[in-house]
C-alpha cells in the first residue's frame, strides 16, 4: 500500500512539473497556435503522427497518457482553424455558385480564385 501511495504521488508530481514546465495556467495547456490554415494543416499532420505514435504502444504509461493530453491541445487548436476556413470556405463557395447562376463573370472569377486558394491549401 505504501508503495502504491508513493507511485501515485510520484506520477502526480511529475505530471504537475511537466504541466508547470510546459507553461500551463489554470489547468489547461495552450498547444501550438494555429493562426494560418497553412500553420493549422502542419501541426495537424505532425501531432497526428505523434499521437499514432504512442497510440501503437501495446500499453501506456502514465508519461504517455500525458503526452497524449498535452498533443490533444495542439490538434484542438489546428481543429478549430481548420473548421471556421472550411465553414469560411463553404460560404465562398457560394458565392461562386451565386454569381455563377447569375451571370456576374467578375465576381465569379474573384470568388473562385478565392476559394480556390484555400481549397488547394486543404488539399495538399
Amino acid at each position: 500500500m505504501k508503495n502504491t501511495v508513493l507511485m501515485i504521488a510520484t506520477v502526480l508530481f511529475l505530471g504537475h512539473a511537466a504541466v508547470t514546465m510546459a507553461g500551463e495556467k489554470s489547468g489547461h495547456f495552450q498547444g501550438k497556435p494555429a493562426e494560418t490554415l497553412g500553420q493549422a494543416m502542419s501541426n495537424f499532420s505532425e501531432y497526428n503522427q505523434k499521437l499514432s505514435s504512442i497510440l501503437n504502444q501495446d500499453d501506456l504509461s502514465p508519461q504517455d497518457m500525458q503526452q497524449v493530453h498535452e498533443l490533444t491541445y495542439t490538434l484542438e487548436n489546428a481543429l478549430n482553424k481548420i473548421n471556421a476556413t472550411i465553414t469560411k470556405l463553404a460560404e465562398t463557395l457560394e458565392a461562386v455558385h451565386v454569381s455563377s447562376e447569375t451571370g456576374d463573370a467578375e465576381g465569379t472569377k474573384t470568388e473562385g480564385i478565392r476559394y480556390l486558394d484555400t481549397a488547394t491549401q486543404i488539399i495538399q
